[in-house]
């Protein structure tokens, strides 16, 4: 009767949720989701408060939307971060991927593990540091490659980081900073994959080239999409690479060149915070609406 009892109490203990792993669970998500509003919710309720109201606190519906897009700047700015994100976006997607592939088919053991580690490296770099380690890169007074500028045509730091190379340079300055975890990430997944479905392909005579684009990367999908939807809001973000950009140059990229550097502009030059905010809500609703666009395209949340 007590065994019984005791069964009972616990079973139903784990049914209201009260066990020692749940309280825990519970506490983790607490902390969470703390920070979450802290952090997140509230800077964007605020946000939002004041893209749609004036200096005074008057609501001002989207006059503030209004008034920043017929800014002389901001369709040049739409378009500079409109063709990072192309060039980001493709380059992420193609690379990222090829190099997993690779290391997950050619590397194994401690030589796998010294790989993943090199990729990883440039990560530990910040933003501002990468930008800088770059800037003395493509000087081709000081870089060590400046035999490779100069066949390429390059013999001043101004030619290098001409307006139409910028989308490009930012490119790899993005990829060098952050494919390196990415990479590590997909080569996560691709162990993920069952080894009875790699075994199937290659009875069936499936080469490398064959099992990677009919098995490998459909059962990578939604890493990649959730690799994708990152990246886009991040690019969309472009601030540190421009702007020390221009410090360093003198303004041949411009203080205005990114739409995070317009806002910044709207908000410390023009002292009008309520046009950087309208910005702002401009770049969280296309964030998000294209984050929702790749997961309902893509089925990430159906089970597999």
């Amino acid at each position: 009767m007590t065994l019984t009892h005791s069964a009972g109490s616990s079973a139903g203990r784990r049914r209201n949720g009260a066990g020692p792993q749940s309280r825990a669970g519970m506490a983790f998500v607490a902390a969470y989701v703390v920070l979450l509003v802290a952090f997140g919710v509230l800077p964007t309720a605020y946000a939002v408060y004041f893209a749609f109201t004036d200096a005074g606190g008057r609501v001002t519906g989207f006059a503030n939307f209004v008034s920043t897009a017929q800014d002389f700047r901001f369709l040049d700015a739409l378009g500079h971060v409109a063709a990072y994100l192309a060039f980001w976006l493709l380059s992420l997607v193609v690379f990222v991927v090829a190099l997993a592939l690779l290391l997950h088919g050619l590397a194994s053991g401690s030589a796998g593990k010294v790989l993943r580690f090199l990729y990883y490296i440039p990560g530990a770099l910040a933003g501002a540091a990468s930008v800088l380690v770059w800037l003395f890169m493509l000087d081709p007074t000081v870089s060590p490659v400046s035999s490779l500028l100069g066949v390429m045509g390059f013999h001043t730091f101004g030619e290098v980081i001409a307006p139409g190379h910028l989308p490009l340079l930012f490119t790899v300055i993005a990829f060098w900073t952050g494919a390196g975890g990415w990479i590590v990430v997909i080569y996560g997944a691709l162990n993920n994959i069952p080894t009875d479905v790699m075994e199937a392909a290659r009875i069936d005579g499936a080469g490398a080239w064959r099992t990677a684009w009919h098995v490998q990367i459909p059962m990578l999908r939604k890493w990649i999409v959730y690799m994708v939807i990152l990246a886009f809001a991040g690019g969309a973000q472009l601030f540190v690479e421009p702007q020390l950009l221009s410090l360093a140059s003198v303004g041949v990229a411009g203080r205005d060149y990114s739409l995070n550097q317009l806002t910044f502009d709207f908000a410390f030059q023009m002292n009008n915070i309520n046009g950087a905010a309208a910005v702002s809500v401009e770049l969280l609703v296309v964030s998000v609406s294209a984050a929702a666009v790749f997961v309902a395209r893509s089925g990430f949340f159906d089970a597999d």
